[in-house]
């Protein structure tokens, strides 16, 4: 992991001739150390394996639908930013407890993700997001009716959906410094009892710690109830940001999230959201995992 160097300069300070009175040191004393910073490098020596896990639930209603995803990620420089690669290597969905073949599954381990980002970590947009469509022509049955999911992977949909999951992860987080208690705020969505759930997610920076992938930067995660008159400018920008939309009520979620802080390490990242709808509380719970970062002829 590449960290920032620091240098220093020493002053040289000249005794008085005649008298040898104290001369008081012109090295300036050494202050508190900066906050920590997160600048957005990703590994280009590096491909980051990754395992992402989804499950929903709803109150009085027994069982769960789980899904399960496994992610190859590789960063190539281009001027100026980023090509982000991604593949799916494995895709499983359940309904409680027992396997159900699904034409998503398969469309997602056959084509490949591509999103430019800048250099900073600023999301551009996808590259030939047709490809799903095309992948999905592939995989499905003849005769059957796969309406549903040409609108599910339709380009604009496709690229919409990627936007806000990059923004919800990584929007803000980087090219800043970080003092214990900061906070940043984003707007979310998740499809949960036919209808889609609008929610403010807000980050709390709570320290640094050691992993397995080296110094890694917590943040802790909780949703806000629709804010009020004396908001906070960070909280407004967000919301105008993603359109002013009107939160649902009531939503609630925790969770924490590990990100490396030399260099972009998704070391790991979990939320619980439950909402209210009509009388029944839904639970959705996503978890994801960095399970390697091999070089790519490693991961050949």
């Amino acid at each position: 992991m590449r960290l920032l160097r620091s240098s220093f300069l020493l002053l040289l300070v000249a005794l008085a001739s005649a008298c040898s009175r104290n001369v008081p040191s012109l090295v300036p004393k050494s202050g508190a150390p900066p906050f920590p910073r997160l600048e957005f490098r990703p590994p280009d020596d590096a491909v980051l394996t990754e395992s992402l896990k989804s499950s929903v639930g709803r109150s009085g209603a027994p069982g769960t639908q789980d899904a399960e995803l496994t992610t190859v990620t590789r960063f190539t420089p281009e001027q100026n930013g980023w090509l982000l690669t991604q593949r799916v290597t494995q895709a499983r969905y359940s309904r409680d407890g027992a396997p159900v073949e699904t034409l998503v599954d398969d469309v997602l381990t056959r084509f490949v993700l591509r999103v430019r980002l800048a250099s900073d970590g600023t999301y551009l947009g996808m590259v030939a997001p047709e490809a799903a469509l095309a992948a999905l022509a592939a995989v499905a049955p003849a005769g059957q009716d796969v309406s549903p999911l040409e609108g599910f992977f339709a380009p604009d949909a496709l690229e919409a959906r990627t936007r806000s999951e990059w923004d919800l992860k990584y929007g803000g987080l980087y090219g800043r410094s970080w003092e214990p208690g900061a906070r940043s705020y984003v707007v979310g969505t998740v499809p949960l009892g036919g209808r889609e759930v609008t929610y403010l997610l807000e980050r709390a920076f709570s320290g640094t710690v050691t992993t397995e992938h080296g110094e890694a930067m917590l943040f802790s995660l909780r949703c806000l109830e629709a804010p009020g008159a004396d908001a906070s400018p960070q909280v407004l920008e967000a919301l105008s940001q993603a359109g002013n939309p009107e939160l649902t009520p009531g939503v609630q979620c925790e969770g924490e999230q590990l990100l490396g802080r030399g260099r972009f390490i998704p070391v790991r990242r979990g939320l619980t959201l439950r909402a209210t709808l009509d009388g029944e509380t839904w639970t959705w719970a996503a978890r994801s995992q960095l399970e390697s970062a091999r070089a790519p002829e490693e991961e050949r």
